[in-house]
């Protein structure tokens, strides 16, 4: 009886987990755009593992020229190996970028203006859950997530404007919606939060992606009167190696949710969506979720004030201004 019981149960467990897989992976929207992007120039940060390489590999599949932006070059290289086999696209490429250097993003965007003629989609996806410093003294987690995207976009934009029709597309996360920017805290410690514990890192990645989706709508309202568009987007929960340097303990708890997370293909269908389909120009500085805007979005990621004031800072920060 007890064998029948243990049975019935595994079925149903199994089952609860096909109906998860099915909802989140086999049912995820995916960008329905075919558009092909021949003669197109695409910078993806982060582009040598998870979506952002699953990005890579689709973008160049529609014959774009693809630059890998990335700080680690045998991994890099590796990717760019691959997808050139996968799509017979050869005009993919590494470049050195390491968004915990300023002065790394100022050589990349020096070295990209040099050698490329045009810019029309740059997509920055890069992010990670570390803790520590930036080469500058930033926190670690605000200095990648969004203080190098934000010197990468600037230093690009008049390539960008030049090109347009362009997009930009800022992988932000869901977990904004718990963030919060403490704008004296920045000001005083370089940083969103204080603190290491791998709790205290999950909550500074929210703020921190609260700050990619203020950058956003700030930079929508800046780019106005301009050819050239941008969208923050929520990939879904999907499965990376974003948490790789956490505790074998929070590891283990994360193994319990991964029968909740999307592959790297489905994650990447948002960023796809925003890149590619037509006719959202007007949807410009909004934050999309599976492939849809969010328009009721929480006020705090389009609140006018804090966005100015983080842009302002920001721009101080990265000597600017």
């Amino acid at each position: 009886m007890m064998l029948v019981l243990l049975l019935v149960l595994l079925l149903q467990l199994l089952l609860l987990g096909g109906a998860i897989y099915f909802l989140h992976v086999v049912k995820s929207p995916r960008c329905k755009s075919s558009a092909k992007l021949h003669g197109k120039t695409v910078i993806i940060t982060g582009a040598n593992t998870g979506i952002g390489k699953t990005t890579a590999m689709d973008l160049a599949r529609r014959g774009a020229r693809v630059i890998l932006a990335c700080r680690d070059s045998r991994r890099a290289e590796a990717a760019v190996q691959e997808i050139v086999q996968e799509t017979k696209n050869k005009q993919v490429i590494f470049m050195q970028l390491n968004l915990a250097s300023l002065k790394s993003v100022r050589s990349f965007a020096d070295n990209f203006l040099q050698s490329e003629s045009r810019l029309d989609l740059l997509i920055n996806n890069a992010g990670l859950l570390n803790a520590g410093k930036t080469e500058d003294g930033f926190g670690m987690i605000f200095g990648v997530n969004h203080l190098g995207h934000f010197l990468l976009t600037l230093l690009l934009l008049d390539r960008l404007k030049a090109s347009g029709p362009s997009r930009v597309v800022n992988v932000s996360s869901k977990a904004f919606e718990a963030g919060k920017v403490d704008l004296s805290c920045l000001r005083t410690h370089r940083d969103l939060a204080l603190g290491s514990t791998n709790f205290q890192l999950l909550r500074t990645y929210g703020h921190s992606k609260l700050c990619n989706n203020l950058f956003t709508y700030e930079l929508a309202k800046r780019l106005q009167g301009s050819d050239v568009t941008c969208y923050s987007v929520h990939p879904g929960y999907v499965k990376t190696e974003i948490g790789r340097n956490f505790s074998s303990w929070w590891k283990f708890i994360f193994s319990f949710t991964e029968i909740f997370t999307r592959d790297a293909v489905s994650g990447c269908q948002t960023t796809l969506h925003c890149a590619l389909v037509q006719d959202i120009e007007h949807l410009s500085g909004h934050y999309f979720s599976d492939c849809t805007p969010m328009l009721n979005i929480a006020s705090k990621a389009r609140d006018d004030a804090v966005a100015k004031k983080l842009w302002e800072l920001s721009e101080t920060f990265c000597g600017l201004s």
